[in-house]
């Protein structure tokens, strides 16, 4: 049988060092050796470019399409080859049609046509850890976010009125945008008048040729009301609800900015009326017709309904459907969820079993980290001779410490994460397990706000047709759903 190689890194470093891509390689040389396959193409991975992955992950997918014969597809271990479950369904696909073969080294694991109940079970479960992996090194992008946001900058795509930019030094930053800031600034007087609703406005600034960046396409009515409440036109950023001084040159003056916002009160728009319990939906469910927010309201003093708000005037399926049945509709979909106790423990145990193995990995990175951070300390003592000796000036010992501390200082974040990540892993998994089976009983004894916690945290893509809720769980709750129902966490 032919065989496709591949390997991944985790960052460019690791590439531009050659610290995993050649012993993966070799290992997969030697594991065909073994098994008598004969090797074909190799693939590399570099996952710190997002692109590169999405394209080299489709010539693999194309390959196995065109191949007119069964393809082994060896890679290290399940995390090598994939961190999402959508990826999971692709390559089943052209397992069950006997296209592929999936041969993971570390876990002794080969996956075909033929494979049992529980050979697809280690597989599902070794993608649901190896996504765990990911949103908890995830983690360090926030970390480094939050570090941004209190030095003064924005880390994202600059607003309406702003652009990015690259300076000539290589480093990126946010400047006006010549060519729309005077129309920001506009738009803002114009409302602070108060002669002008959200749409007006909206029909306004498209007029005076006010459009979005970088698209170029007109502003919706959404965007303008995002913008009238956007902070950072005055000075001043918005990270996660809390507020600060940003380094850019503001568009406007806090006085207008609050002018602006005088007036969007003075609207005092309520759209439902007001009760003691909040609504356990709003901002949950659209209309399956339209796209439109579904709108509660209260009726006969005490009754919750919901219904299409027919915003954009076009839509027909404005039904009014109670609160209640909605929730009811949810709870069978939770009452699915529950698991046997001899399932959840063999979930549990099984969870276990992927949590150590990924410990191997998780040490090799730490190795890694703490080899990479010796060097940079025995750097400082380095560097320091040489600025007593005169072989570099002060200026560039400064610079060189300052990139050498910004270094260390991510590369212990990262070690924090990959520390803490085996334990947290398996805590993760079997939270999700135990909230999964008590879904049920949680949403009966919750309270509103709980309940839309609950809801918003176990469903997606929650819409009314007609009188009908479709919605759909979320990952892995689909899969635990499947196996509380069929008795096999992976379902053919």
């Amino acid at each position: 049988m032919k065989a496709i190689i591949l390997a991944r890194v985790s960052t460019q470093e690791q590439m531009d060092e050659g610290y995993s891509i050649p012993a993966q390689l070799a290992r997969a040389r030697e594991y065909a050796k073994r098994k008598g396959l004969e090797v074909g193409n190799e693939y590399q991975f570099d996952e710190s470019s997002l692109k590169d992955h999405r394209k080299k992950f489709e010539a693999v997918v194309d390959e196995i399409k065109e191949s007119k014969e069964c393809l082994a597809l060896i890679v290290e271990t399940i995390d090598r080859l994939q961190r999402s479950f959508k990826e999971s369904v692709l390559l089943d696909d052209y397992r069950k049609t006997g296209k592929l073969e999936l041969h993971f080294i570390r876990e002794n694991l080969v996956i075909n046509k033929e494979s049992n109940s529980s050979e697809l079970q280690r597989w599902d479960l070794g993608v649901f850890m190896a996504r765990s992996f990911v949103l908890q090194i995830s983690d360090n992008v926030k970390r480094t976010n939050e570090q941004r946001f209190r030095d003064g900058f924005w880390y994202g795509k600059a607003f309406v009125g702003y652009k990015n930019i690259t300076k000539e030094d290589g480093t990126k930053t946010i400047v006006i945008d010549k060519d729309r800031a005077f129309l920001v600034k506009k738009m803002f007087e114009l409302y602070a008048t108060g002669d002008y609703s959200m749409k007006s406005l909206m029909k306004e600034m498209n007029k005076r040729g006010l459009t979005n960046h970088p698209s170029g396409k007109p502003l919706t009515t959404s965007q303008v009301d995002r913008m009238l409440k956007n902070t950072f036109y005055y000075g001043v950023m918005n990270f996660k609800g809390r507020l600060h001084p940003h380094n850019y040159e503001p568009i406007i003056s806090k006085f207008l900015f609050d002018q602006a916002r005088k007036v969007a009160e003075s609207y005092n728009k309520q759209p439902f009326k007001r009760t003691n319990k909040p609504y356990v939906f709003r901002g949950l469910i659209r209309c399956d017709k339209c796209g439109c927010a579904l709108s509660p309201e209260i009726k006969k003093g005490k009754y919750i309904y919901y219904h299409c708000t027919n915003y954009h005037g076009n839509c027909d399926n404005v039904v009014w459907i109670k609160e209640e049945d909605l929730i009811g509709e949810v709870g069978k979909a939770f009452k699915g969820l529950e698991l046997r106790q001899e399932q959840a423990d063999t979930l549990k145990r099984k969870l276990s079993a992927i949590n150590e193995s990924e410990g191997a990995y998780l040490q090799e990175n730490v190795d890694r980290i703490n080899n990479r951070l010796k060097v940079i300390r025995g750097r400082y003592k380095e560097m320091y001779i040489d600025k007593i000796d005169g072989r570099i000036t002060t200026d560039m010992f400064d610079n060189l410490m300052e990139e050498h501390k910004k270094e260390e200082q991510d590369l212990l974040l990262q070690l924090e994460e990959y520390s803490n990540g085996n334990r947290e892993f398996y805590i993760t998994a079997v939270k999700l397990i135990d909230v999964a089976s008590r879904a049920y009983s949680l949403l009966e004894s919750s309270e509103p706000e709980e309940k839309t916690q609950l809801i918003n945290f176990v469903l997606q893509n929650l819409r009314l047709k007609g009188k009908n809720l479709l919605f759909e769980l979320k990952t892995p709750f689909n899969g635990i759903a499947d196996y509380a129902k069929s008795g096999n966490l992976y379902t053919t």
